[in-house]
């Protein structure tokens, strides 16, 4: 069975073009987070794909920025980044604390959503990165099953090194899609897609995570209760206690934004 699967277009799309992005925001600890709400986002992110425009979108969290303060790598990732969308509950938190509220909490899985149902409406191509070959393929199908008018311009699984990464950005590329999902580890896929965004040509460009897992069925995500109380990352902690270790992060970061109150919004 073969690693990847894609689909050539029967016309050429122009490659994306850099172009920033402006949104209101609030900097926390040099990271810009957007203050737009879902609804907003959206209509930002489907002009940007009409206008072939390159857009890395990072779902930021506190464990995130945490990290972004400890290795430079991954800070010049976030603050590279087109969109920071305030995914965390506690970056929301932060947010209002320093008195500079977003509209409300951007979820990754929710925005990965609303494009693909919008991509169904337009006939977007996205091409799908990462995860195992098992789970990419069960995504692949399902996100065909469930979005119809959907164009799966490729998939493939995340398991490649650096010494692949040419062959990797020029697959995704050949695929001339509008969307791409990469779905590795937080601290490989940001830094991955800031380094590759150019080569790679693709307007809207997104790390997700776990999210094929969910969508492949291998994870459920939490129950609605847990999200409308924002207590996703409690359900994740009761379902996988490994996780207990990242978690710690939380609390050091609310304290840290406690202890540091207007430094929160100087921090270059």
């Amino acid at each position: 069975m073969s690693q990847s699967t894609t689909l050539r277009p029967t016309e050429a799309a122009a490659s994306a073009q850099s172009a920033p992005m402006n949104v209101p925001t609030v900097r926390i600890y040099g990271i810009e987070f957007s203050k737009l709400n879902m609804k907003d986002t959206i209509r930002q992110l489907m002009q940007r794909i009409e206008k072939r425009q390159l857009t890395h979108i990072i779902t930021g969290n506190p464990i995130m920025v945490m990290a972004a303060l400890e290795s430079p790598v991954f800070d010049q990732a976030m603050r590279s980044a087109e969109l920071v969308v305030p995914d965390g509950t506690g970056v929301v938190w932060a947010a209002s604390r320093v008195g500079h509220p977003v509209a409300e909490r951007v979820a990754g899985y929710d925005l990965m959503h609303e494009l693909f149902r919008l991509g169904q409406e337009r006939g977007w191509r996205v091409f799908l990165l990462g995860s195992s070959q098992d789970v990419i393929e069960a995504t692949a199908k399902r996100v065909s099953e469930q979005y119809p008018g959907l164009i799966i311009a490729g998939y493939r699984n995340g398991y490649f090194g650096a010494d692949q990464d040419a062959e990797v950005v020029a697959e995704v590329h050949a695929a001339q899609a509008d969307l791409l999902f990469v779905a590795r580890s937080v601290d490989t896929q940001e830094p991955w897609i800031a380094k590759h965004k150019q080569a790679l040509g693709v307007p809207i460009m997104m790390g997700v995570g776990g999210s094929f897992d969910v969508i492949a069925g291998v994870v459920k995500r939490a129950p609605k209760l847990f999200q409308r109380l924002r207590l996703e990352w409690f359900y994740r902690l009761m379902k996988q206690p490994t996780r207990a270790a990242r978690m710690l992060v939380l609390p050091k970061f609310a304290l840290k934004v406690m202890r540091d109150k207007e430094k929160v919004l100087k921090y270059h």
